[in-house]
């Protein structure tokens, strides 16, 4: 007989499912993801990609042991069984509509996520990519109620504690972003913005964005010095006049403008939502007006990045919270559509050599192979003609930050129902 907890929570649910979760929560924690905070983006848009099992050795070389993904694809699932790879799942754009619904959100983790557990290890899935900035009123709406609903799923099945829910935004949900101490939503955003954070600080589930000083530099590259954009360990840093913070690179003055920004709205999230990096890069080649995309500027973006995360460094408004975040991104991806530098974000080309050497390699405690991951695969040269696994947003990876005085759409408080503080102070003393 099932334990009553498992009964409870599925009822209608198959028995198969309640066993495969009742495994779950039994199976033994060896091979739980190491204390590794760097991760990469695993992008597939692209005619001449290797097959997924080649990308192993890549990681195993690179010494990382988180991987986000933009899909679902059962074939990178399968890749991925018994590595230890913790992994970001992606729920496409054009899934939110039907996962609004709770017998959609339950077919979907049915088809999508159950027949890979427990081998496969999810972390995560993260529903849409960046569509409170993409312009579409429908999935703008749909967006929460999808998480709700795989939340919902996943805690009839007692897997809510293992597999949280989440999106990824586009740092121009910001209205304002300069200095961080400013940092406020954009209003017409914070009808939508503001439950968000609501479900965040009640689920324990993290608040993504995509942060690319690379987009900040090139678009003012006289009023922005290109060692702090670059994250270089020896730049003087840049004062936040209205805190007395000294930002040290522009990459923590974008995480720090989130953090203010949820203040912004409502302080009882802003103590318990953690903001993690989704994405954040540099490419290494662009069209002739993108000056900055050398291999240069990114193998030294990219190394300091991945240094600044591994060492466990927080910001200066969190400076106890190490910053999490994922690279932007694993290959090159010749699909990609925009101008030439959304093609070259990759650390290998699709033949799986470098594009450029990093000068920082993660210490042996970021990855979670073992020896499992090595597939023994060896690129032959060609590619597997992959051109799934993509983002949504028309392909466009629009990172944004504005350097710029207050934005008039700044934006002013949420107003959070007696409840939703509650459970959000619920969520601060488990933590704690």
């Amino acid at each position: 007989m099932a334990p009553p907890s498992c009964l409870l929570r599925v009822g209608w649910l198959p028995a198969a499912l309640c066993a495969l979760a009742l495994a779950l929560a039994l199976a033994p924690a060896s091979d739980a993801t190491s204390a590794s905070l760097v991760g990469i983006n695993y992008g597939r848009v692209g005619s001449n990609l290797p097959p997924p099992q080649a990308v192993l050795p890549l990681l195993e070389g690179l010494g990382i042991g988180r991987v986000r993904l933009y899909d679902a694809d059962p074939a990178v699932l399968h890749a991925f069984a018994k590595t230890g790879v913790e992994l970001f799942v992606g729920v496409p754009d054009q899934s939110l509509a039907g996962l609004a619904d709770p017998g959609g959100a339950d077919s979907w983790l049915r088809s999508n996520v159950m027949p890979f557990l427990p081998d496969t290890k999810i972390a995560a899935l993260t529903v849409g990519n960046e569509v409170l900035t993409g312009n579409n009123s429908a999935l703008t709406r749909a967006l929460l109620p999808a998480m709700q609903s795989l939340h919902g799923a996943l805690a009839k099945l007692g897997l809510d504690k293992q597999i949280s829910v989440t999106t990824a935004h586009n740092l121009g949900v910001l209205g304002t972003s300069y200095p961080p101490s400013s940092g406020a939503f954009r209003r017409d955003l914070l009808p939508y913005i503001c439950p968000i954070l609501d479900y965040h600080a009640r689920t324990g589930s993290p608040f993504l964005v995509n942060a690319y000083p690379y987009f900040a530099y090139s678009g003012d590259p006289k009023g922005i010095h290109l060692e702090y954009a670059l994250l270089e360990a020896g730049y003087a840093g840049v004062p936040d006049p209205n805190s007395g913070l000294r930002y040290p690179n522009l990459l923590v003055a974008q995480v720090d403008a989130v953090y203010h920004a949820i203040a912004a709205a409502n302080t009882a999230a802003a103590r318990v939502v953690e903001v993690r990096i989704s994405e954040t890069g540099w490419p290494s080649s662009g069209d002739p007006g993108e000056t900055a995309a050398t291999p240069q500027n990114a193998a030294r973006y990219n190394s300091n990045a991945m240094r600044l995360v591994a060492e466990g460094k927080g910001t200066p408004l969190k400076p106890t919270v190490a910053m999490r975040a994922y690279v932007f991104a694993l290959f090159n991806e010749n699909l990609k559509p925009g101008l030439a530098s959304e093609r070259n974000y990759g650390l290998f080309k699709p033949d799986g050599t470098p594009v450029y050497e990093l000068s920082y390699k993660l210490p042996r405690d970021n990855s979670t192979f073992g020896g499992a991951g090595n597939s023994g695969w060896r690129f032959p040269g060609g590619g597997g003609g992959n051109v799934s696994g993509g983002y949504d947003n028309n392909g466009v990876n629009s990172g944004y930050y504005d350097i710029s005085a207050a934005s008039p759409d700044s934006a002013g408080p949420c107003r959070w129902s007696q409840a939703a503080v509650a459970g959000a102070m619920a969520v601060l003393v488990v933590a704690a």
